[in-house]
């Protein structure tokens, strides 16, 4: 309770109202929730809540996790690790991430020299560990599963039942399990992982989003972009914003654009290694820079307090993308606003989106001042170049949806 405290909750979410009272009792649970809807404060409060009132086991061994929580990334990962740690701040109970690409040793040794309370790890690292027999999940008490679609959608399912089989029987254990969408697939894991589940069904995203995110677009031209979100950034004296593109390249040419006229930003891409990515983030978080460069690899399952502004410099092809990105900002109850960017080869995926999220988008021409020419490169600076890679997810982005037939639609002001 103190350190619910301390981190600044007052009141339940949603899915935090709707399951609490059966998870402190001891029940399992299935919710249908995005990140950002406090899902992750309630699995690990109901965690904490748990140890606190049962005794550790008197044989239990180092790499032995009491909780065991499933994420499908890295950054997920390493965010409920950080949640778990500022939540149990002042208790003594240790947790830690599993995670595959970096930090091996580190990780390898902290389960053998230290009794770790609550793992939260990715399938792969897990089951390697698990196999070179490093981590004992037979003394599970509580297993939580997080963003099962997405481990679906990644081809983990296999290992993730792997490593389920690894701990106590269902009944034997408390499982929770968490998804974005519930799609019959996803009900059928959920019935095979869980007993007798409490089942919690959040308001979508989107409804929560559109009740905290003031969303503009602006009608702009690719020539005038950069000038736009350059002056938007200086105009505004914006102090935190991260900027969505589609492409690898096109983030890396925006970064290096904004660093040659003294704008501080990071990278966050797929070709940025996953230790300059953990680094990146937490410089980000520290306010070491005021300007995250993103495609989106950083639009789910990132809690970054205090962004005022997310920026679609190019508009995402899926429109849940869209909400992913915009929901970087307004969490927690806070005010944010969206800028997307509107060209005319671009415009055609606006009535997808207001379709996707139940609501026309405002479009307007953007303010003379956030047009202002460009303020000239310092003596020395050379104006970068756009590098060329393959696109960031599917397919080739620069091309869109549209094809050679989709007709284009017209840029006008939109209500």
């Amino acid at each position: 309770m103190h350190a619910i405290h301390e981190l600044g909750y007052r009141y339940c979410t949603p899915i935090q109202a709707g399951i609490l009272k059966q998870t402190l009792a001891g029940a399992d649970a299935t919710g249908r929730a995005q990140t950002g809807t406090g899902k992750t404060a309630a699995f690990l409060i109901t965690i904490l809540a748990h140890f606190s009132k049962t005794p550790e086991p008197a044989s239990r061994k180092n790499g032995t996790p009491r909780a065991l929580i499933l994420a499908p990334t890295r950054e997920l990962v390493l965010q409920i690790e950080k949640d778990a740690k500022a939540l149990a701040r002042h208790t003594p109970y240790t947790a830690m991430a599993v995670f595959g690409g970096m930090e091996y040793r580190k990780q390898l040794q902290l389960l053998h020299q230290q009794r770790i309370d609550i793992v939260a790890a990715t399938p792969g690292r897990l089951l390697d560990f698990k196999r070179n027999r490093v981590i004992d999940l037979s003394k599970v008490e509580i297993l939580v599963i997080d963003e099962a679609d997405r481990m679906l959608d990644m081809g983990f399912i296999p290992d993730v039942r792997r490593i389920i089989e690894s701990t106590p029987m269902k009944g034997k254990r408390q499982t929770m399990f968490f998804s974005a969408t519930l799609t019959p697939e996803v009900n059928r894991l959920a019935a095979a992982w869980t007993r007798d589940a409490v089942q919690v069904d959040v308001t979508p995203p989107q409804d929560i989003t559109l009740a905290t995110i003031d969303q503009v677009v602006y009608i702009t031209t690719d020539e005038e972009k950069f000038m736009l979100l350059y002056n938007l950034i200086t105009v505004l004296n914006l102090e935190r914003v991260m900027v969505f593109a589609n492409r690898r390249d096109e983030t890396q040419f925006l970064k290096d654009r904004l660093a040659a006229r003294g704008i501080r930003c990071g990278l966050l891409s797929g070709d940025v290694s996953q230790d300059q990515r953990v680094k990146t983030l937490e410089a980000f978080r520290e306010g070491k820079f005021k300007v995250l460069v993103a495609t989106d690899v950083a639009a789910r399952g990132l809690h970054i307090e205090g962004v005022s502004h997310v920026v679609n410099y190019s508009l995402p092809m899926d429109p849940q993308d869209y909400v992913h990105r915009i929901g970087r900002t307004g969490r927690a109850g806070a005010s944010g606003t969206s800028v997307s960017f509107a060209t005319e080869t671009e415009a055609y995926e606006i009535p997808a989106i207001e379709e996707f999220i139940g609501r026309g988008l405002k479009a307007v021409h953007p303010d003379p001042a956030l047009l202002a020419p460009l303020p000239p490169l310092a003596e020395g600076t050379v104006e970068p170049r756009k590098r060329q890679s393959r696109p960031s997810g599917q397919g080739n982005r620069g091309q869109g949806r549209r094809g050679p037939h989709r007709p284009r639609p017209r840029t006008g002001n939109r209500s």
